[in-house]
């Protein structure tokens, strides 16, 4: 063994075994106003996929909603009717 412990490897608080960050790889680059305006249309496309996901997943928790509504309700009119002949 190297005498580094799993949690070591894998620390990023800045005094790990090695001497550094381990795995900060990020590369910034700032070219100006082309950043931004890219930002700008990255932020309004993913605005407008949230939305939409948003109202999915609305709409499928409905359904989820009503259907085990429905499916609790059959099971006790089941467990009713066999208790009460």
């Amino acid at each position: 063994m190297n005498g580094t412990s799993w949690a070591d490897q894998w620390d990023n608080s800045g005094g790990s075994a090695r001497g550094g960050q381990v795995g900060s790889g990020a590369v910034v680059r700032s070219s100006g106003s082309g950043a931004t305006s890219n930002t700008a249309k990255y932020k309004e496309k993913m605005g407008q996929g949230l939305d939409k996901t948003k109202a999915v997943a609305s709409s499928g928790f409905k359904k989820l909603k009503t259907g085990s509504a429905i499916g609790f309700r059959w099971v006790k009119d089941k467990y009713h009717k066999t208790t009460h002949k």
